[in-house]
């Protein structure tokens, strides 16, 4: 099947993917757009996983300030080269995430970034709550085992549903950035300030 330019063009247009790699997968997938989207989509996230242990050391500090002036974020975001980082999809993203943190208020980048004491407080105020509901004793620690998995979800910036996507987890929604750029990213951190909080 004889792929058009214009075809071409729109899965460019739509993935961010190089032109001869938009062609390939076309050719692929005899001209299904979807599904060459969902072939330069799964190639995306392999390449990503493979830049993991790249240095990602330029970037960009994304600002965000609600309209009422009440809410202000700064987010450090990096990348592998200066090129990548002065793409609009980077900058894009940058916003993105700091608007995100605005609305969401996480306490940490990651999981492993969120502080002991915070996990340990969590996890008394669950086991008492456990006890409290007179849970058996042998099913306690996995009932609250999955209550902090929940909270991480709530605190963790990585793990929260994307505020614009809600099918689309933060950690996601980088990868698929990283896999358009061909760079590594990772949010370094940030900052939150408030008026009154």
């Amino acid at each position: 099947m004889a792929i058009s330019a214009k075809q071409v063009k729109e899965l460019r247009d739509m993935t961010g993917t190089g032109m001869m790699d938009c062609k390939r997968a076309l050719e692929e997938t005899n001209g299904d757009l979807e599904q060459a989207v969902d072939l330069l989509r799964s190639r995306g996230g392999a390449k990503a996983a493979k830049r993991e242990a790249k240095s990602a050391s330029e970037g960009v500090i994304g600002t965000y300030v609600h309209h009422s002036g009440r809410i202000g974020v700064m987010v450090q975001v990096n990348c592998e080269t200066d090129f990548v980082a002065n793409t609009d999809d980077f900058r894009g993203l940058a916003r993105d995430l700091a608007m995100h943190i605005a609305a969401s208020g996480p306490l940490a980048v990651s999981v492993d970034d969120i502080p002991a004491a915070d996990v340990e407080r969590e996890r008394a105020v669950y086991m008492a709550q456990v006890a409290e509901e007179g849970k058996p004793e042998n099913i306690r620690g996995k009932i609250v085992d999955g209550k902090l998995a929940k909270w991480y979800k709530d605190v963790a910036l990585l793990e929260q549903p994307f505020i614009k996507d809600p099918d689309l987890k933060i950690a996601d929604l980088v990868t698929q950035v990283s896999a358009k750029t061909g760079e590594k990213i990772e949010v370094a951190r940030f900052a939150r300030f408030s008026v009154g909080g």
